[in-house]
């Protein structure tokens, strides 16, 4: 093990033991050091290590703090292993994407705010309007898209679920806008799968909001291959 992993060995197991928390300030660097038995410089290649990994925050002229330790910041190294994948990768990326979303759509129907509701509502009239112009704007209807799976991720109840949600959803955005590009028929059956699980999580239904939403990604994973 090299000296750098004594470092971030060593201030994970400082935050596991609960001496530092979120928000938390580090020891100055000298006293750090000495307490983990590395040298400075050692320290430092530590402390980048765990900032890139989203569980430091360092601040000039102020000093090293443990982040708020959000599973969407900690998850985020994961969205540049998503991206790296080309196209003919992409597949087992919108199959777990499909399976975690279905999920988060039950979730979702047994505690959906009635203000979450009337939000997705808000969205899915909005896509109407875009759908009801000509020509139709390609980029409004997917920004309105990933908001609408954005609304179900966080009424699931689970900032992991719906940080892993964020990250893989992100992959497939260029894919969908050429999609809505290419084929007339894409968009308009995008809307109807949207309006079948809004009425489903209205309903406070959750197997028919998992039945859905796998329908619905399903027929996007497929047009995607």
């Amino acid at each position: 093990m090299s000296r750098t992993d004594d470092v971030v060995d060593g201030i994970k197991r400082m935050i596991f033991d609960g001496e530092l928390g979120p928000g938390d300030k580090l020891p100055v660097e000298k006293d750090l050091a000495e307490r983990l038995g590395v040298s400075r410089g050692s320290l430092r290649e530590g402390v980048r290590a765990l900032s890139i990994l989203g569980i430091l925050d360092t601040r000039q002229g102020d000093g090293t703090y443990v982040t708020s330790l959000d599973p969407s910041r900690l998850l985020s190294p994961l969205r540049l292993v998503v991206d790296l994948h080309g196209e003919a990768e992409a597949q087992p990326f919108h199959a777990v994407r499909r399976v975690l979303e279905t999920e988060a759509a039950g979730l979702a129907a047994r505690r959906i705010t009635p203000g979450a509701l009337a939000e997705a509502r808000a969205l899915l009239d909005r896509v109407a309007e875009i759908l009801g112009r000509s020509p139709v704007d390609h980029a409004q209807f997917i920004q309105a898209d990933v908001a609408f799976h954005r609304i179900i991720a966080g009424q699931a109840g689970n900032p992991v679920l719906e940080a892993l949600i964020e990250t893989l959803a992100s992959r497939t955005v260029r894919e969908r806008l050429q999609r809505g590009r290419d084929d007339e028929r894409a968009e308009p059956r995008t809307a109807q799968d949207h309006e079948a699980i809004w009425r489903a999580l209205a309903a406070g239904d959750a197997e028919g909001a998992r039945v859905r939403m796998a329908a619905h990604l399903l027929d996007v994973e497929e047009s995607l291959r």
